[in-house]
C-alpha cells in the first residue's frame, strides 16, 4: 500500500472499531500480530545484515588449499594432523609411500632400487616381491595376488593398502583430496545440528562462510571455546559453528582392526645365569690363534672370548678368514663361549684399501651372499655367536645396516646362534645405527663405552669418563632392554702430549701402566668430574696430560653398569688387561 492507502486503512479501522467494537477487536488483534511479525523479521533481516557477514569462500580451492592438495596425490592426514606425506590411487586402488607406511605402520619394510625388490623381514623370514609383480616369494614359495602389492613410479615406492593390511593394524577413509589415516584406537566427540546453519573459515560472525550444514546432521567437534567450535563435516570441510547450533554432544571411539599380529623376536639368551664378561681377543692372522691359552690365563672370569677372525676385503662381500675349529673346542673345554667376530675396517686399514661398506650392504644379492657365509663359516668351526663390529658407517649406510642385521638374525635364530653387535656411544649424530631395532633383533647390543678423547683426535681429554660411560648407557636403555645390554670397557689409556699448535698421543695399556707410573714417577690427583686419577706437567716446551684408566677408575663404572642391572661386561681388548682389572671383571660377573 501506499502512505495514503495505508492511512486510509487505519482510519478505516478506527472508525468501524468506533461503530462496532467488539466485531472489530479480532480484526485488530491479528492485524497487530501480522505488524509485529513482519517488524521482527525485518528487524532479524538488519541484525543478520550487520553482524553475520554473508561472504563466501570458494570451497573447491579453499579445501585445495587447506589440505595442501597437489596434482594426482592425495595429501596424508594422520591421526588427525595434515602430514607432508602423500598418498595416490593407482587403477582404482590406494597406495602409500614406502616411507609413509614405515613411519606410520611398520618399519620393517626396505627396497633395492637397483635390484627393484621389495623386502619385508621378521623374525622368521624376508618376503620379496619384485616391483610391479602381482606375487610375494617367502620361505614356503611364492603366491599369487590378484593385484599389484608393490611398484616404482617417478623414482618412488608405492606399496598398496590392501597389502600393508597384512602388516599392519590401520584404518582409513578418503576422498578426492586426502586420507585420512588412523593407527591406533583415537577418541573424538561428535555433535548434532539444532537448526539449519553455516559452518564458517573463523571463529566469528564476520568471518566468510565455507559451507552450508542442514538440521540433524553430524559433526566432529575438534575443539570447543566460548562461544564457538571447531568442527569437521562429514565431507572433511574444517571450520567453526557456534555453540548454540549444537546439541546431542557424544563421545566416540574410533577402533582399530585386529587382522596383524605381530611376531614376537626370539632371544638367543646367554646358557649361564651368571653375567656376560666377554673379551675381545685380537688376531691379526692364522698364527695368532695360538695365543688363546694366555688370553685365557689372563682373563680372569670370563665366560665368552670373540676372536678378531673377519674382515671385509672387497666390496662384493667377500672376507678374510682366520678363524680355527681347534680354537673353539679348546676354549669350549675352558668353559668360554665363543663369539666370531666381523669387522670392516682391518683389512681396511692394514691395506689402506677401497673398501666400500655400503657397496655391499645396499645390495641384497650381496648381502644376503655375506649373510650366508657368516652362518656358513660360524657352523664349520662351531663358534656360539657372531658378533659384528661395522664403524665408521655413513648415515646413507644406515638402512642398509639395519636391514643386513635383521636378515642375519633370522639366520641366527634359525641356528641358534647368539647374535651380538658393537656400537658407539649413541649421540643424535649417529642414530642411524638404530639401536631401539637392533634392541629388538639383536640377542646383545654391546656399547662400546669409550672413544669419548681418541687416538689421532688431536683433542686431549679422558678415554672414558664417568658421565660419558653413565650417560650413554642411560641413552642405550631408553630404547634397548637392559637384560640385552653390555657395556664394553676400555683397557687403555692415552698419554696426551701438546706442543705448541701440535697434539700427539700415546696409547698405554693396563699391563704397562705400573711400569709407566714408576719409571716417569708422576704425581696424579683423583678427579671428582671423571672419576678418574689425572696428572699433568711440563717438559721443555711439551705439556702432557693424562686421564688414568686403572683399576679406581674402573671400580667407579662396574659400580655404575652394576646399579643399572645390565646383562655384562666387555672389554677391549685381552693382552691390555692388569690382574686388578680383571679380578673387577670377575666380582662384577658374579654380583
Amino acid at each position: 500500500m501506499r502512505r495514503g492507502e495505508t492511512e486510509g486503512f487505519w482510519a478505516f479501522l478506527a472508525d468501524r472499531f468506533r461503530r462496532d467494537p467488539g466485531k472489530m477487536l479480532p480484526v485488530v488483534a491479528i492485524s497487530t500480530i501480522i505488524l509485529l511479525a513482519v517488524i521482527v523479521l525485518l528487524g532479524k533481516m538488519a541484525f543478520n545484515k550487520i553482524f553475520y557477514g554473508s561472504e563466501r569462500v570458494d570451497l573447491p580451492t579453499y579445501m585445495d588449499e587447506y589440505y595442501q592438495v597437489q596434482p594426482e596425490l592425495l595429501s596424508v592426514i594422520h591421526q588427525d594432523e595434515l602430514q607432508e606425506d602423500k598418498a595416490k590411487v593407482i587403477e582404482g586402488r590406494l597406495y602409500f609411500t614406502i616411507d609413509t607406511a614405515k613411519k606410520f605402520l611398520n618399519e620393517g619394510f626396505y627396497a633395492d632400487m637397483e635390484e627393484e625388490k621389495l623386502l619385508y623381514t621378521g623374525p622368521t623370514d624376508t618376503t620379496t616381491i619384485l616391483f610391479a609383480d602381482t606375487a610375494y616369494t617367502d620361505a614356503e614359495g611364492r603366491h599369487e595376488l590378484d593385484y599389484v602389492p608393490c611398484l616404482m613410479k617417478e623414482d618412488q615406492v608405492w606399496l598398496a593398502a590392501e597389502y600393508l593390511e597384512r602388516y599392519a593394524n590401520f584404518t582409513y577413509s578418503q576422498n578426492e583430496r586426502g586420507v585420512w589415516l588412523y593407527t591406533e584406537e583415537t577418541p573424538y566427540t561428535q555433535a548434532v545440528l539444532k537448526k539449519n546453519t553455516k559452518i564458517r573459515k573463523k571463529g566469528g560472525t564476520k568471518s566468510p562462510i565455507l559451507t552450508d550444514v542442514s538440521k540433524k546432521e553430524t559433526v566432529e567437534v575438534i575443539e570447543s571455546m566460548d562461544k564457538w567450535s571447531k568442527v569437521r563435516t562429514s565431507d572433511m570441510v574444517v571450520g567453526y559453528v557456534e555453540n548454540k547450533c549444537l546439541t546431542g554432544y557424544s563421545d566416540q571411539v574410533r577402533t582399530m582392526p585386529t587382522n596383524y599380529t605381530p611376531e614376537e623376536y626370539g632371544f638367543t639368551k646367554f646358557p649361564k645365569s651368571e653375567r656376560i664378561s666377554m673379551g675381545w681377543h685380537y688376531i691379526g692372522g692364522k698364527g695368532g690363534n695360538g695365543t688363546l691359552d694366555a688370553m685365557i690365563k689372563e682373563g680372569t672370569g670370563m665366560n665368552v672370548i670373540a676372536p678378531t677372525w673377519y674382515s671385509q676385503i672387497d666390496n662384493e662381500g667377500n672376507y678374510r678368514d682366520f678363524s680355527d675349529a681347534d680354537y673353539v673346542k679348546k676354549a669350549h673345554s675352558k668353559g668360554l663361549q665363543v663369539w666370531g667376530s666381523w669387522d670392516n675396517f682391518n683389512y681396511k686399514n692394514e691395506r689402506d684399501a677401497d673398501i666400500s661398506t655400503y657397496a655391499v650392504l645396499s645390495s641384497t644379492t650381496k648381502r644376503q651372499r655375506l649373510v650366508k657365509k657368516m652362518i656358513a663359516s660360524s657352523k664349520e668351526v662351531g663358534v656360539d655367536g657372531i658378533n659384528i663390529d661395522y664403524e665408521g658407517l655413513t648415515p646413507d649406510c644406515g638402512p642398509h645396516f639395519v636391514q643386513f642385521l635383521r636378515e642375519l638374525s633370522v639366520e641366527c635364530r634359525k641356528e641358534g646362534l647368539i647374535l651380538s653387535v658393537a656400537n658407539y656411544v649413541p649421540f643424535n649424530f649417529n642414530n642411524y645405527y638404530r639401536l631401539d631395532i637392533q634392541g629388538q633383533i639383536a640377542d646383545y647390543v654391546i656399547i662400546m663405552g669409550y672413544d669419548e678423547h681418541y687416538h689421532g683426535s688431536g683433542d686431549p681429554g679422558s678415554v672414558a669418563s664417568i658421565g660419558y660411560v653413565s650417560n650413554g648407557l642411560d641413552k642405550t636403555l631408553a630404547q634397548v632392554p637392559k637384560e640385552r645390554v653390555i657395556n664394553a670397557l676400555a683397557f687403555y689409556t692415552i698419554l696426551w702430549k701438546t706442543e705448541g699448535a701440535k697434539v700427539t698421543d700415546e696409547y698405554i695399556t693396563l699391563k704397562n701402566l705400573d711400569d709407566f707410573l714408576k719409571r716417569t714417577k708422576i704425581k696424579y690427583t683423583w678427579d671428582e668430574e671423571t672419576c678418574q686419577n689425572y696428572a699433568e706437567w711440563t717438559s721443555g716446551s711439551a705439556r702432557y696430560q693424562i686421564w688414568l684408566e686403572d683399576a679406581d677408575s674402573l671400580k667407579v663404572k662396574v659400580n655404575v653398569m652394576h646399579s643399572k642391572d645390565i646383562a655384562g661386561v666387555a672389554v677391549w681388548r685381552l693382552d691390555y688387561g692388569s690382574k686388578k682389572a680383571w679380578d673387577l671383571m670377575k666380582v662384577y660377573k658374579d654380583l
